[in-house]
């Protein structure tokens, strides 16, 4: 055994494992703000539980306020001179704090990329069909990539896929926009429409209009 910097190490470790050794003994860093005791500074400047300015007191002082008023001191400016502190239920806070970022990820949306395929020489009832999907997409906050697929000699003929995504824009273009413009890629023609809506934004519609029908239909069955 000999001594590191004042640690005992075992013969057998490498220079590696004494420097590992050592730097792990301060554990994690923590992330919560000091509370009450913990805060160990002369004086801060204090800020009431509805956000009044106290002024710059002393520590004790601080702690005797926050004790008389059932609360914690919780510091949330370390780096300013003096610190910050703020009178609050710090329990309650976090509690608070936890379930804002809970919904917050709960109500997250993220936009999808859904794909219609079509043919240049699509017929009318398929097209209407295709059309139907691209607006339900729109509709729920999604954005679309349409491919036009060309076989044979239809792939002379690019002028037939970029007319035919060009009239698909125009009919949906109270829903999307062209995000990105037709392009050529080998034997397909893409182009991408993006939702006026955002995701989040249909979700709350669609919501809505779920809890409209639902309190409408017990008006409808005592009619």
């Amino acid at each position: 055994m000999r001594d590191v910097r004042g640690f005992r190490v075992s013969r057998g470790a490498s220079r590696h494992d004494e420097h590992v050794g050592i730097r792990n003994l301060g554990g994690p860093i923590s992330t919560e703000p000091r509370i009450n005791e913990r805060i160990r500074v002369p004086e801060v400047r204090l800020v009431g539980p509805n956000g009044e300015q106290v002024g710059i007191v002393s520590i004790h002082d601080a702690l005797k306020l926050a004790q008389e008023a059932d609360l914690d001191l919780v510091e949330v400016a370390a780096t300013a001179r003096p610190p910050v502190c703020k009178l609050m239920d710090y329990g309650k806070f976090k509690y608070e704090s936890a379930m804002k970022a809970r919904e917050a990820r709960k109500n997250q949306a993220h936009t999808i990329i859904k794909e219609i395929k079509l043919r240049p020489k699509i017929d009318p009832h398929d097209y209407e069909t295709k059309k139907g999907h691209v607006v339900r997409f729109l509709k729920a906050g999604d954005k679309v990539k349409v491919t036009i697929m060309f076989r044979g000699r239809e792939q002379s003929r690019p002028e037939l896929g970029f007319r035919l995504l060009q009239r698909l824009a125009e009919d949906v273009q109270e829903l999307g926009f062209v995000e990105s413009q037709p392009k050529q890629d080998g034997r397909n023609m893409i182009m991408v429409i993006g939702p006026h809506k955002k995701k989040a934004e249909a979700k709350a519609e669609k919501a809505a209009a779920k809890a409209q029908r639902g309190s409408e239909e017990p008006s409808a069955q005592e009619a």
